[in-house]
């Protein structure tokens, strides 16, 4: 099954967190384009459907919300 996604998306393996009322779970970006991205959750904790995604190496945080879940990887769109 092919997906059509609305911009190419780039693998990586980055050190990201996901930040919520003054909590930081901490994730692996497996990849990533303009509008989304793909991550592995690391730590079982529950965390909110929207959440802010940063990716220090990149000096990067984006809002985002949950666009789907499969065991410990999420899809996420950027808001």
């Amino acid at each position: 099954m092919l997906i059509d996604r609305i911009a190419p998306r780039h693998r990586v393996l980055k050190a990201g967190t996901i930040e919520f009322s003054g909590e930081a779970v901490p994730c692996r970006v497996r990849n990533i384009s303009a509008t989304g991205a793909a991550l592995d959750i690391i730590s079982p904790l529950w965390f909110p459907d929207r959440f802010t995604l940063c990716i220090p190496s990149d000096g990067l945080c984006k809002a985002c919300h949950i666009v789907w879940r499969k065991d410990k990887r999420i899809g996420i769109a950027f808001d």
